[in-house]
């Protein structure tokens, strides 16, 4: 049995113990099974679930994007040590924030085109050169910048091969990034992006609530509960097992 075989195998039997059924959505099956064959419908006896999973720690009623950070993104060392060092250089808080928040899809929720699921998320609350930077760093970060000091990263050649290629999308929107008017904001995240950061360095979040609290438009509902063109994104962080 391999490693996953065994988290998986210890994820069923505890979900075997709860009252109600929990089943994985399309976006955690998706690539390891064929999307061709049929979905097999609980049929236990019990209910499914349709809100907070008893696995994972529960968020409070109103979250703030702190809240996320505490309970659904952590480990968040990568953004914060980012975000640190954007912040020891003088860079301006829009790049700080942007720095911050960069990762957040990767952390809570899907790892493909991370940038641009970043961005959608954000956009409702940050300045539109924020968002627009978080999208376009997804990008600009296979393409060097010698003005900036910015070299295509060891850790790329690493993960995806020395021949490795992008797709056109990613090539359109890097010509498109660096002739606009905010492309150093989005190259800056590059820039700041501690590919291989120190594990042993502690960052606390309350570092940056000046900034975040200057530069992040908090909805008092909560995020998740706003009814921004978002907020179905963070409730599915939020409640990740929902059923429907």
């Amino acid at each position: 049995m391999t490693t996953l075989e065994r988290a998986e195998a210890a994820e069923h039997a505890l979900s075997q113990e709860l009252d109600r059924t929990v089943v994985k959505s399309a976006i955690y099956t998706s690539g390891d099974r064929d999307p061709r064959l049929p979905v097999q419908r609980p049929d236990n006896g019990k209910y499914v679930m349709m809100g907070h999973d008893p696995r994972l720690p529960r968020m409070p009623d109103k979250p703030t994007l702190f809240d996320f950070y505490r309970y659904r993104f952590a480990p968040a060392n990568h953004m914060m040590q980012s975000a640190r060092l954007a912040m020891k250089n003088g860079a301006g808080e829009k790049v700080v924030l942007a720095c911050l928040v960069h990762d957040i899809a990767i952390a809570g929720f899907i790892r493909g085109d991370h940038g641009y699921w970043a961005a959608q998320l954000l956009e409702p609350y940050v300045d539109p050169e924020v968002s627009w930077a978080i999208r376009y760093h997804q990008a600009l970060r296979f393409f060097p910048d010698e003005s900036v000091g910015y070299r295509y990263p060891e850790m790329y050649v690493k993960l995806f091969g020395p021949d490795y290629k992008v797709e056109p999308y990613i090539e359109r929107d890097y010509k498109f990034a660096r002739d606009h008017k905010w492309y150093m904001t989005s190259r800056l995240i590059c820039v700041h992006d501690l590919y291989s950061f120190d594990p042993s360095v502690h960052v606390e979040l309350e570092e940056f609530s000046d900034v975040v609290g200057r530069n992040f438009k908090q909805p008092k509902e909560g995020l998740g509960f706003d009814a921004s063109p978002a907020a179905h994104m963070w409730r599915t962080i939020m409640w990740p097992t929902k059923y429907l």
